[in-house]
């Protein structure tokens, strides 16, 4: 099968000739691909950032956002059989550790894997191992390209706006900072969970207008003034910032558009945070990171996908154009988020 493998870091992945992935075990999976998304991490990913932390060997395949069919199942697997069309949990979990059974899929510490990062396949390829654990069933008309995306970025997103839901009520404000492949599904999670009122920071017109379009109440231009405008729009600061940027300054940036007792959600990564305690005292301001999401988040997810109240604004590229895609992210000439079709 074609695939896009990382062969050395710092350098373009390239597109391989490679067997098709085999069951290693009784609930493996395979899925034919049907999409698989682009994101940020990817390039982090080539540029070596996460070589130390999930230590995979080289060269394999990248794309941990994947959606597709199922082609083969294990002898043990009930929920999905040959031929359902599923998206796929980026981490494949054991279920049995205590973080598992309290539904925390990504703190597993049993046999959790994570296709496209770790030291196992990932879905820019024509097929992928998989276990039943990932896997969500869709309706059988749904186009994987369509929803692939939802996999990563989006059940990041849902995660942090799930979370936030306890602190956003009438009367609130929440701010999104990068309007972008997370953000724009950030923002319709908080239309469909919240009533609170969305303010979006972002330094691209297109974005702000897409933004307009799904949601948000208010937009700001990132120019250099925005800090001080959002501060002026919520007499303060917000009560809850999701920042999807958190590199460049604009981690600090989101830290001073958080209000007295607001919180700060942090889903981008890259930059590195300070402030001084006398901020989280005196202000008793939270700081919150996020990292992919649950099980759980996904499933419900897909049912507002599914209803029409989250909808992926996506570019797609045939799998041959994968460099094309991770170019075209890098340039930040991607509105929404790309992704691959074998």
């Amino acid at each position: 099968m074609k695939a896009v493998r990382v062969h050395e870091y710092k350098k373009d992945p390239s597109l391989d000739d490679i067997p098709e992935p085999k069951l290693l075990g009784p609930l493996d999976v395979i899925v034919k691909i049907g999409g698989a998304g682009v994101c940020r991490t990817d390039l982090h990913i080539v540029n070596g950032d996460w070589a130390d932390i999930q230590n995979p060997e080289l060269p394999y395949v990248i794309g941990h956002e994947n959606a597709g069919w199922v082609a083969e199942v294990g002898d043990a697997v009930t929920n999905v059989k040959v031929g359902d069309t599923v998206i796929l949990h980026p981490q494949p979990s054991c279920g049995l550790c205590l973080a598992c059974r309290a539904g925390r899929d990504m703190q597993c510490t049993g046999d959790a894997f994570f296709p496209g990062l770790s030291n196992n396949d990932g879905g820019m390829a024509e097929y992928l191992r998989t276990t039943a654990r990932a896997c969500v069933k869709l309706n059988p008309d749904t186009n994987p390209a369509d929803v692939a995306a939802l996999a990563d970025a989006g059940i990041t997103a849902y995660h942090a706006v799930r979370k936030s839901v306890p602190y956003l009520y009438p009367g609130t404000t929440a701010v999104v900072q990068g309007a972008g492949g997370l953000g724009h599904i950030g923002i319709q999670a908080l239309v469909a969970l919240t009533a609170t009122r969305i303010i979006v920071v972002d330094k691209n017109p297109e974005a702000l207008d897409l933004a307009r379009q799904i949601g948000a109440d208010e937009t700001v231009v990132a120019d250099g003034n925005h800090v001080e405008a959002v501060q002026d729009l919520t007499g303060g600061g917000a009560t809850v910032v999701f920042d999807f940027v958190a590199e460049q300054g604009a981690e600090n940036d989101a830290w001073a558009m958080t209000g007295p007792a607001g919180y700060d959600f942090v889903l981008g990564y890259g930059g590195q945070f300070t402030a001084p305690t006398l901020d989280f005292v005196a202000g008793e301001k939270n700081v919150i990171g996020n990292i992919v999401g649950t099980y759980n988040d996904l499933a419900e997810l897909m049912v507002l996908a599914q209803a029409g109240k989250v909808t992926l604004h996506t570019v797609q590229y045939s799998l041959d154009r994968a460099l094309d895609a991770l170019h075209d992210l890098d340039a930040g000439n991607v509105r929404g988020r790309a992704i691959l079709v074998p």
